[in-house]
Formats: structure tokens, sequence, C-alpha cells
């Protein structure tokens, strides 16, 4: 694979959204839509990475940082004209440029390595991704010779009504000679029905020059959809819960429903984990073999938990390892804390981690029994094979196969009641 330089387009106002922000920078699962483009663009091997911007462009460079170079459009003419002011970054390089968009999310390291393959194998100067649509309505339509060559995409607004029946259409997504794109987009001209500088004209340019042009069509038309609405962005949300679901279950853990199951990106599960309903898993979790988790578990950044560990039902954990064994079974919250091997957590037991300036750790020892209703006053350390009375509220280190008790002494004060019922009379 030679030199690869992807463009990025995030210059669109996206008004569909009824948003006050840039489209780009709505999240899909806790990312911005651009930033998972780009994350997919450095995974092909992007030698440089350059996003056209224009709307709301601070804000889009503000997410995306020093990931990549930026390019400004200020007037929205077109996908030609947002390549055109990419130009500067392009000229006098050789190689591939990939044309990416910052509102599709869901394109896949895959797909566009294929892409970048087929063009090189068969010398061609411009590929595009396609997908074959029952209902085509709205995109541009791929023409093809007698040879099944690609010579041209209409967009439907410019298309005969013979052309409108083709259901190959164009997902916009291209892999171009750098060389020969340079030269192509010089002769764009706005001649159409929306007055705009189409990046679909350049098919036709190269074809015209007798230069080799072909398509790469899609299995999985999921992976070409754009987000111009919240509704598409809860229907892309879907499409990719479903995906990294069926990636865990591929690989031996048994997600229970995969329709409420909301596991984040780069969550590592090992084989014959089970994940109840209702279970959260953020991106960054690491869980061992056989384990169980949920449901309505909720398991946050930085935790790691070891094989055979058990996360029950209304349990909350952030920043948290958990030893091989554990229990937390129910009702609790254990957040900047370590827990050892064989440890039991008591039923609504949490740790006091936030002082209102700082967080701090709990550390909790092997073989311990926490129980019910347990405060843990961080910062605290639990040595090991300890037990903690319910109800008490732990401010000092308990050493190491300690009982511990905390809690203020019962008083039973006999006949109070009925007292008390007589003194609010009077």
């Amino acid at each position: 694979m030679g030199n690869i330089i992807s463009v990025v387009m995030a210059a669109g106002k996206g008004t569909r959204m009824k948003t006050n922000k840039s489209k780009v920078v709505h999240k899909i699962y806790g990312r911005e839509l651009v930033n998972r483009v780009i994350d997919t663009a450095e995974k092909v091997g992007s030698d440089e990475i350059i996003c056209v911007v224009g709307h709301q462009k601070e804000s889009v460079m503000d997410a995306i940082g020093n990931r990549a170079k930026f390019a400004i459009q200020e007037d929205l003419l077109g996908t030609g004209h947002a390549l055109m002011q990419a130009v500067p970054y392009l000229e006098g390089k050789r190689g591939k440029v990939l044309i990416l968009y910052g509102d599709v999310p869901l394109i896949r390291e895959e797909t566009l390595r294929s892409l970048i393959k087929r063009s090189e194998d068969n010398s061609e100067y411009a590929t595009i991704i396609t997908a074959m649509y029952d209902n085509p309505t709205g995109y541009g339509r791929i023409i093809r010779d007698v040879d099944g060559r690609v010579v041209e995409i209409v967009e439907e607004k410019d298309a005969t009504e013979e052309q409108r029946k083709i259901k190959e259409i164009n997902s916009g997504i291209y892999c171009f000679d750098i060389e020969e794109l340079l030269e192509a987009i010089k002769e764009i001209k706005p001649n159409n029905a929306q007055g705009e500088y189409y990046l679909t004209d350049v098919i036709k340019i190269m074809s015209e020059k007798g230069l080799k042009t072909g398509a790469l069509i899609v299995e999985d038309n999921t992976e070409i959809l754009g987000v111009n609405d919240r509704i598409q962005l809860e229907l892309l949300t879907r499409v990719l819960r479903m995906r990294i679901n069926m990636e865990h279950m591929r690989e031996g853990v048994t997600i229970e429903d995969s329709n409420c199951t909301y596991i984040y990106d780069n969550v590592k599960i090992g084989k014959d984990t089970v994940i109840h309903p209702n279970t959260t898993i953020k991106s960054g979790v690491v869980i061992g073999e056989n384990c169980e988790i949920g449901p309505n578990a909720y398991i946050r950044e930085g935790c790691v938990l070891d094989d055979n560990v058990k996360i029950g039902s209304f349990v909350e954990i952030k920043k948290t390892k958990v030893g091989k064994g554990s229990k937390v079974p129910h009702l609790s919250y254990m957040g900047d804390c370590e827990i050892g091997e064989n440890v039991n957590i008591g039923c609504g037991t949490i740790t006091c981690n936030y002082d209102g300036a700082e967080k701090h750790k709990t550390k909790i020892g092997d073989d311990s029994f926490i129980g019910s209703n347990v405060n843990l006053v961080a910062p605290v350390n639990i040595g090991k094979n300890v037990v903690i009375a319910a109800g008490s509220t732990i401010t000092e280190d308990v050493p190491s196969n300690a009982l511990s008790i905390a809690r203020e002494r019962q008083i039973n004060k006999e006949d109070w009641s009925l007292t008390h019922k007589k003194t609010k009379k009077k």
C-alpha cells in the first residue's frame, strides 16, 4: 500500500438536526461522529488526514484537535468545492486519496482497505464505494457502459427517468489517484440544478480521458449510512450497538438481550462471561472469563474485572479493579477501588470516594467480607480476611484478620411512641 491521504468532509450545516452545534460533533456511543471517521482513517494507515471545515468550524476543530490538518470552506458550494479547499495539501503528493465524510461514521476499516486494494490492483484512477438499493430515491446513480465500467455518476435531481430506475447508488466515498484528481478537479463546473460543484463530475471527466474507473459494491449497506437528523443518529447508534455486541458474542460472550445491552468501544470480555439485560459497559473496560454482569449494572471507565467475578443488579463501579472470584451482588457503588480476590461486598455498600474536591481510593484485601449498608470513607485500606459489620461507617484502616464494627450502640426507649403521640396532640 502506497502513500495514503484522507480528506474528511465536515463543513456542512446539518440543518435537519435542529441543533445549535455542528452536526459532526454530535456523539454516537460517546464519541463525536467526525472523530469516529478519523479513527477509521488512522486505522487504514493514512499518512496525512485533512479535515474540511466550515459551519461552526471552531467547535469542529476543537473536537478534532491535532489529529488532522484543516482546510476552510467559507462558502458551502458542494462536495467538489469542499475538496478544492484541500488542494494545497495534495499538491506535489503522489499516491491515493480517500474521500470520507464526517457524518458517515460506520464505514469499516476492512471496507476501506478493500477499496484501496482494488484501486491499486486494478490500476484504477478512481474507485467508488457503491451499494445496491431497492429504493434508491435521493442518491446519485452509477452509470456503467456496456462493458460494465463506471463512466458517470448522476445526481437524482439531474437524472432522467430511465437513470432514476438504476438501483446502484453512489456512497460518496472514493479512492482517487492524487495526481489525476488534481487535474480533473480543475474542470468541474457548477452546471447543474443546484448550482454547485459536484465531486461526482470527476468520474465523468476521468472516464472521458480514458482513465480507468471502477466501483466496490459494499456488502453491508449500513456502513454508508449518514446522519442527517436525530432519527438517523439513533438508528446508527442502534446499528453500532448491535455490531459491537455481535463481535463479543462471536468471541464467546453470552449476551442475553442484545437490544438492551450497551457495550462501548474497546471493551475486552473473556469467554463464557454472561451479560444480563440493561447493562452498560463503558470504553476501555476489561472483563475476564466466566464472569456474570448485571442485570441493570453500570461498568464505567477504568474498570478491570478478573475471572469469575460477579457484578449484580443495580451496581455501579468506576475506576475499580475486582480480583478473581469476588462479588458485588447488588445495590452497591464501588468507585476508585481495588478489591482483592474472593471478596464479598454486601448489599447497599458504597465507597465514599469524593470529598467535594478530590477522589480517593479504597483498598479491600483478599477474602474479606463487607456487610450490608457499609460506608467506606476513602482513603481507607481494608486488610485481608476482614469482616466489616453491617451498617458500619469505616473511616480508618482495618488490619487483616479483624472484625470491624463502626456504628452507634442501639438504644431502645420504651413507650416512646405513645408518649410522642400524646405530646403532639397537645
